[in-house]
Parts: structure tokens; C-alpha cells; sequence
């Protein structure tokens, strides 16, 4: 079966179809479900579950019984545990978590002990990540993995070298009538490799359904999802977290997982990071306060299908996209324990700092996630976060100054007002050592305008900075770019040796 997927950017010069073909031989198939909730994640569950021919019923603690039970509507509220590096666990049956061990001869209520490990064995107890999960089946039980084609999904290193120009593309969305999140994804750029373990990637994506009896496994690296529209639902083995604009979620290394849409469709961005698994930044100087702050990460608890139907589980190894065929759903943890897991955070909870006198902060203070690389060179990837903010420095030129940087910034700009060449949805991409800075309109304005306290309302700007030079896709290539991008540098006037600048004799 051949998926056509034309994507189109606006502001561009009509659709360009691109074909990504995959095998989608199974029938869209609803899951019932069950979700821990509660206040206590260790205690969180719906009740006790009682199997029947049609499916799964939950008896509540009412004796009320829910026939195929899930969460709730579509647009209903999860719950979630909270603290980004704490080791946490959740149940969504009573009593399925041992208590002092991990492995015992028995798990209770009939499951299997399976071990995660995010990564080695012996790294140091804060940036251990691993986790134990008690599930249903064990992960061994799938079929055998055929290569499948891979569409527009592409894995660095590409073809062409990295390029020293600016870049800039309008919103990205999609014709295509019939993809979900998997086929949906085309890829913009990248650097490193998933072989060498450092690096990452840019995806786009656009869906118009959900993953039905279809679940991904990107063993290539963690994902960072970023909506621009639609709200969508990620299911993943350790619970559910609901996403929308302003938020973004971390899927860790391997963990399977599935994208529902809670709207008619959706489109964003998705940041493969190749490298050291993405954490919370050292505050130093700053202290124990500030910027994302440790309780504001959102974990899910733990919630689980027991559902025995043909599933196809897509597995991303070593660049190359694998399917294999399963009789169950493999999202079937009924409980885990670890620090090993997704999460999510919400762009509105970021405190920002800057300057209180004079002059411009570098980008690095509003950095909310990092995976780190070189303490001297740079990250291999830094997550960045402008958000509202005041803007007080007397005596200074406001806007981000001109500048020519060691690492690459790939830009997202999700909300808010960005001038005329800029709309919600655009992306920007500066190489290493590219200048880049205020257009001449934002310099004139920004040298004459009165410098009294200003907000900066409703901004929303993601920043992906990386020390490995970005390579473009030929998708990105020749996706058309936003005309006048460049034009914004244009008309520069020369003050040296005029009545405000120093007379050359």
C-alpha cells in the first residue's frame, strides 16, 4: 500500500509531492484501556478488571461496572506524577509492584519483571536512567522485522554538506488525507549519526488520523515533540500524556509509543536527539530557583490495553525504519518503578532571568533541557525557551545583537509577533559561524525607541542549539523558503565619518 504525501508551505509555490510508501495491512481497531488515577500514583487504579468476550470490564470500587473501559472522553484530563529525575513508580491494578525487590519468583496478578535500561549499567547514580516495568507479555514476544521504506523519515549523515547560508521556512502543513504520525513525519536536517551516538535531527510532522494498531519505537534516539497545532494523545508503555501548543513532551530512547489525535488533525515538530539523554541544566551561579524548575515536569502514571488484536509495531534502528507484526498491543504495563521515563512541560511554566542594568543575556540563560557534549565547544543539543518576559536594561540595544556563534540554532517560532517575514509555525536555520542578527528596520527601531520597562506578550520561541554543523535534507532543500527572508539585512546605512559618527580625516 502507497501513501502520496504532498506537503505544502505557506507562502510557497504549490504542492510538491514526495511518496513515502509503507505496508499498512491491518484495520483500524479502538482499544479499551485502563488509566491509574488517584491521588497517590503508587495507589492509582480503576478497580479490579474482569475479561469477557467482547473485551475488558472494570468493576470500580463502587461495584459499578464500566463496559470497555478507558480514561474518558477524548478530551479528558490525565493525571500525572511530577519531578523530572526523581525515581518514581505508579500501579494501575493495587498490589502489582513488589515491595524490596525488583524480580521476585512470582510477580503478583500473573505479569513479568522486565528491565529498561536508558543507560549503561554503571553511569552515575544522577544520570543513571532505567527503569523496571511489570507488564502482561514480555517484549520478546513479536514476529520477525522486515525492512520497511522510510518515505520522507531520514537518519544523518545526508548527502549534501552542511551549508553556511540562512535559512527559513513558513508554517509546514500537508495535503495528504490518510497519515498518521509515522508516515506523516518528513525530515529537515540534522548532524551526527545514531552510530556514533551523538547528534540529532528535525523532523516536521502532519496527521489526519490516529496510530491505529500501530505503535513506534525510535531506538535511534530520544524524541522531543513539539505541537504548532492540533492536541494529541501519547500513549506510551509507562501511561499517557495529552499535548498542545506550548508544550512539549521527551519520549525517551526505545520506549514504544503511539500518537492519537484529540483534533481533526495536527502538525508539529519533532528533535531526535542522538546524544546524552536530554536533563535538566546546572544552575550554578543562579542557585536553587529559576528557570525550569524540577516540580513543573509532568510524568504519566502508569496505564495499560490488554487487548489481543494485529498490531504493527515499527521499530527506527541504526537509520532504517523495521516492522514487525504482534497479536496484542504492546502497551500493557500494568506498573513500573524507576527514573527512566516520558514526560512533559508546559513552555508557560519557564521563569525566565535577564539582564537588571545593562545589556543582553546570552541564549544559554534560557536554556530548559540539555544533552550535553563539550564544556568548552557546546552541546550536542540545548533546549531554549523564550518565553513572555520584561525587558528593564537602560542604556542598551534590546533586541538580540548581531552575532556569530560556534554552534548551529535551528528556531522554532511557535506564538506571537516575529515582524513581517515571520508567522507562527516558522522554523529558522543559522550554521555554525553564520552571521545573524537584527534586521536594519529592528536596528533603527531598537536605537530610537525609549527605553522604559516593556513586555514582551505572548512569545513563544523554541531554540535548538547544537556544536555539530546541521545538513539539510533534500526535502528541506527544495521545500520553498520565505522570499524576503534576507531582505530584512538590506539597506545597512554607514555612520562612520557622518555628524553622528567619528569624522575620518
Amino acid at each position: 500500500m502507497t501513501n502520496v504525501t504532498p506537503w505544502l508551505i505557506a507562502g510557497g509555490n504549490g504542492p510538491l509531492p514526495l511518496t513515502a510508501a509503507r505496508p499498512s495491512p491491518f484495520m483500524r481497531i479502538g482499544w479499551p484501556a485502563c488509566q491509574g488515577v488517584g491521588k497517590s500514583p503508587r495507589l492509582a487504579y480503576l478497580g479490579h478488571q474482569r475479561r469477557t468476550r467482547r473485551g475488558v470490564h472494570v468493576i470500580t470500587e463502587n461495584s459499578e461496572r464500566v463496559d470497555d473501559a478507558t480514561t474518558g472522553s477524548a478530551s479528558g484530563e490525565l493525571t500525572y506524577q511530577s519531578g523530572l529525575g526523581n525515581e518514581l513508580e505508579t500501579e494501575a491494578i493495587p498490589g502489582t509492584l513488589p515491595v524490596g525487590q525488583n524480580s521476585p519468583q512470582r510477580v503478583p496478578h500473573g505479569l513479568v519483571s522486565e528491565l529498561v535500561s536508558g543507560t549503561t549499567f554503571t553511569a552515575p547514580r544522577a544520570h543513571n536512567r532505567r527503569s523496571y516495568v511489570f507488564r502482561i507479555r514480555p517484549s520478546v514476544v513479536h514476529g520477525r522485522f522486515e525492512q520497511i521504506d522510510g518515505g520522507n523519515l531520514r537518519t544523518p549523515p545526508f548527502d549534501a554538506p552542511p551549508s553556511p547560508n540562512n535559512y527559513c521556512w513558513g508554517p509546514f502543513t500537508s495535503t495528504a488525507s490518510d497519515d498518521d504520525f509515522i508516515d506523516g513525519m518528513a525530515t529537515l536536517c540534522g548532524n551526527g549519526s545514531p552510530h556514533s551516538q551523538s547528534g540529532m535531527a528535525v523532523h516536521v510532522y502532519a496527521a489526519t488520523r490516529s496510530m491505529h494498531d500501530r505503535v513506534f519505537a525510535d531506538t535511534d534516539g530520544e524524541m522531543l515533540i513539539i505541537p504548532q497545532t492540533g492536541r494529541i494523545r501519547i500513549f506510551t508503555e509507562m501511561g499517557k500524556l495529552d499535548l498542545r501548543l506550548g508544550e512539549v513532551a521527551v519520549i525517551p530512547k526505545g520506549l514504544k509509543f503511539r500518537v492519537d489525535l484529540l483534533d481533526d488533525s495536527a502538525t508539529g515538530l519533532v528533535c531526535e536527539n542522538f546524544g546524552l539523554p536530554l536533563r535538566l541544566p546546572e544552575l550554578g551561579l543562579i542557585g536553587t530557583n529559576g528557570l525550569a524548575n524540577v516540580a513543573d515536569f509532568e510524568i504519566p502514571v502508569a496505564a495499560f490495553e490488554d487487548q489481543e488484536r494485529p498490531v504493527q509495531l515499527v521499530h527506527k534502528f541504526a537509520g532504517n525504519l523495521w516492522a514487525a507484526s504482534l497479536e496484542h498491543s504492546p502497551l500493557d504495563v500494568v506498573g513500573w518503578r524507576g527514573s527512566l521515563y516520558p514526560f512533559k512541560y508546559d513552555l508557560d511554566r519557564f521563569v525566565p532571568m535577564g539582564p537588571l542594568s545593562v545589556d543582553h543575556p546570552d541564549p544559554s540563560i534560557f536554556t530548559f533541557l540539555t544533552s550535553p557534549s563539550d564544556p568548552i565547544l557546546g552541546p550536542n543539543m540545548d533546549v531554549m525557551a523564550l518565553t513572555p518576559r520584561w525587558l528593564v536594561a537602560e542604556r542598551s540595544f534590546r533586541p538580540p545583537g548581531y552575532h556569530r556563534n560556534c554552534v548551529g540554532e535551528f528556531s522554532i517560532f511557535l506564538a506571537g509577533e516575529f515582524g513581517k517575514a515571520l508567522e507562527p509555525g516558522s522554523t529558522t536555520l543559522t550554521n555554525n559561524w553564520t552571521p545573524h542578527g537584527p534586521g536594519t528596520r529592528t536596528l533603527e527601531m531598537a536605537r530610537a525607541m525609549e527605553l522604559s520597562p516593556q513586555k514582551v506578550e505572548d512569545q513563544k520561541i523554541l531554540l535548538l542549539e547544537s556544536r555539530f554543523p546541521m545538513q539539510l535534507t533534500q526535502f528541506a532543500d527544495v521545500m520553498p523558503q520565505v522570499s524576503n527572508y534576507a531582505a530584512q539585512w538590506e539597506g545597512f546605512t554607514k555612520r562612520l565619518g557622518t555628524q553622528e559618527g567619528i569624522q575620518i580625516r
